[in-house]
């Protein structure tokens, strides 16, 4: 059993807890609101959910998902952070997050700003290309012919290891998109961003194994 810290509880958060909750997993809730406001998403996800604050839940997660805009790197616990994998789910949006010069220039991957943010941690990207729904509904067994894959970037062996273990449990294939300076190939907009798993207003999504997702990956450009 892993326990897993989540910092964001909205869509993806939440969909990524009921994923590891199915997969028997125990999760630590936590958003920016308080522990409190969490109550009902804690009732329906059971006894192996839980809330807390955001640094209460970097603590305690074996793995911690940071699922927040890029706006709000700059408040996270990077001390309680210290020493962790974390799964960096984000997307820039300017129209949301204001502009980031580095990011715009694309001098800089949204998750090399995180890691800049939490530098004793080790970030890993993954879950930023999968609409929520689909991630849920998508979810398949091990050895499953249709079980689809999502890609991950990461600097870290170890902590790309943890993750794919994570994602295999919960329902997915992975696949190794390179090092946080190329996570840029997964990010809004690029060919790997949504489009294999189907439009959205089709919420069964449709299944995207390896073969389709590296060569998605491969024809991104900047």
């Amino acid at each position: 059993m892993t326990i897993v810290g989540i910092i964001g509880s909205g869509q993806i958060g939440t969909t990524i807890a009921r994923l590891a909750i199915a997969a028997g997993h125990q999760v630590v809730l936590s958003n920016s609101r308080g522990p409190e406001t969490l109550a009902d998403a804690v009732a329906a996800l059971g006894p192996r959910a839980s809330a807390a604050s955001s640094g209460e839940a970097a603590t305690a997660g074996d793995i911690v998902v940071v699922s927040v805009p890029v706006k709000a790197f700059s408040g996270l616990p990077a001390a309680a952070l210290a020493g962790k994998t974390v799964i960096d789910t984000c997307n820039y949006g300017p129209e949301r997050d204001g502009h980031v010069p580095e990011l715009d220039s694309r001098s800089l991957t949204s998750s090399e700003l995180l890691q800049r943010e939490v530098p004793d941690a080790v970030v890993v990207k993954a879950f930023n290309t999968i609409y929520y729904e689909h991630l849920l509904s998508l979810a398949r067994p091990a050895g499953a012919a249709d079980r689809s894959s999502l890609p991950i970037a990461g600097d870290s062996v170890q902590a790309t290891t943890a993750v794919t273990e994570f994602i295999e449990s919960i329902g997915y294939r992975v696949v190794d998109a390179g090092p946080l300076a190329d996570s840029w190939r997964q990010e809004t907009g690029t060919p790997v961003w949504g489009a294999p798993y189907g439009p959205y207003s089709n919420a069964a999504g449709r299944p995207a194994g390896g073969d389709a997702i590296r060569a998605a990956l491969a024809t991104a450009a900047r």
